[in-house]
């Protein structure tokens, strides 16, 4: 296992006998997408920087000076290998609620589909060339195990997908999509996340990754 997977299962329990560690996770994923937006989106900066306020003021200052070092573990630990870390992290705290079916997609499972939607490189390569890029969509992401899947297999073929794929991703779950968001900002995944409903199509919440806002997408 990823060490720093392993070191953010630890940090987060060393203090989940204070507070409920569901709302623990949440709230750190959350104060992580709102630190990431709050730097490329300024349409939304004084909103999200209100939110990030009011979550803050719920933990003693202990708990709010652990948020960073439980951060420069997801960051190492994605700079060590692209997988669904925070996925994996959900279900080492054994969060997953079997009511709401929300188990994640295993990553080996994800890389193994990913690698058959892409297909071979020639075939990529030709997509690319037609029109400068690959888009995808994903309408339930979760964590986002199956973007991230996909983006490691297109880098696999020496293709940078940086540059050359873009992410519309969609999940009812608000907790969801700020985990999707950290992994994707972090790996500098060009993507819109959305908070809303695939089948109804509707949208409550718009994160833009800094590849997107950056990359001028």
């Amino acid at each position: 296992m990823n060490p720093h997977r392993k070191e953010v299962v630890r940090l987060i329990q060393s203090v989940g006998y204070r507070h409920d560690t569901y709302k623990l996770f949440s709230d750190f994923c959350e104060l992580a997408a709102l630190s990431l937006s709050n730097a490329v989106d300024l349409r939304k900066r004084e909103e999200r920087e209100a939110r990030y306020l009011a979550i803050v003021k719920g933990y003693e200052r202990e708990v709010v000076e652990l948020f960073p070092r439980i951060f420069a573990e997801v960051v190492m630990g994605l700079e060590l290998e692209a997988f669904d870390l925070l996925g994996g992290v959900f279900h080492d705290l054994e969060l997953h609620n079997k009511q709401r079916g929300q188990f994640f997609t295993p990553f080996e499972v994800s890389r193994m589909m990913a690698s058959m939607i892409v297909g071979d490189e020639a075939g990529a390569r030709r997509r690319i060339e037609q029109r400068g890029y690959l888009t995808a969509c994903e309408p339930a992401v979760g964590a986002g195990a199956m973007v991230i899947a996909l983006a490691d297999v297109i880098r696999s073929m020496g293709i940078n997908y940086q540059r050359h794929l873009h992410v519309t991703a969609i999940d009812i779950d608000p907790r969801a999509v700020h985990m999707a968001y950290v992994q994707f900002s972090l790996l500098h995944i060009p993507a819109v996340v959305v908070v809303g409903n695939a089948l109804t199509l509707e949208e409550r919440e718009h994160w833009f990754t800094p590849a997107h806002v950056l990359g001028g997408w």
